[in-house]
Formats: structure tokens, sequence, C-alpha cells
């Protein structure tokens, strides 16, 4: 019998300004068993991941403090932070974008308006077991 310290679960921090996308974001995060946090910019996010650990990052890009490439960056830089999966979500969907996102350190590309299917598709790949 599985007790509460044998269940993994994936900590999520949801990085979005606008409430309506966070609250979608956050409603799938939480529908798929993942425990969520929400930030509304680049640097509230930051701020939150010095103070918790979190197992994956769901980032939007543009923020009016610091965008998202660069609160990704300065979390990386974060003790325990190097090889914690990112996953970029954004309106930015010309050609190019989505390389530009991977090649700036994150591990994911999820282009806005949001597809469900495909939301919950890339999640499932950091979904602990």
């Amino acid at each position: 019998m599985a007790t509460n310290q044998d269940i993994q679960v994936t900590k999520v921090l949801v990085v979005e300004d606008d409430s309506l996308n966070k609250e979608l974001e956050l409603e799938i995060v939480e529908s798929m068993g993942f425990c969520a946090d929400g930030a509304e910019g680049g640097k509230k996010a930051v701020e939150m991941a010095q103070k918790e650990t979190y197992d994956l990052i769901i980032m939007d890009i543009e923020f009016p403090d610091i965008d998202g490439i660069e609160a990704a960056r300065l979390i990386r830089n974060i003790p325990g932070y190097k090889n914690t999966p990112m996953i970029a979500v954004t309106a930015f969907a010309m050609k190019g974008d989505r390389q530009r996102f991977l090649a700036s350190g994150f591990n994911d590309y999820v282009e806005k308006p949001i597809d469900v299917k495909e939301f919950i598709k890339v999640l499932g790949k950091y979904k602990k077991e």
C-alpha cells in the first residue's frame, strides 16, 4: 500500500500575466494531478523559485518586468534548477521561434492560443509516475 511519502507529485510553477490564460493553464495542470503555483511575471517567478523547489516551469515570454527568456536564465542560475524542465508558452509562432526558444534554454514550446490536447501531451512528458 502506497503511503503519502511514496507518492511523487510534480510541483509546477505557471508563469503567466494574463489572468484568463493563467487560470486555464493552472486548471489543466492541476487536472493532471500536478501541484501548481502561479506567478504573474518573470520577476515574481524568479522570487518564487528562490523560495520553493519546482519540478517543472511553464513560462510565458512577454512580461512588463523581465521577459520569460531572461527569467528562465536567472532561474537556471539558482542552485538546483540547472536541469529543471521549462516549457515556453507563447503567442510567438513565426518560423524559427520554436528553435529560438529551445536554443535559449527551454525544453519545450507550446503556441498560444493553447490547444488543450497538445498542452496535455507536452505536460505528460514531465509527469512523475
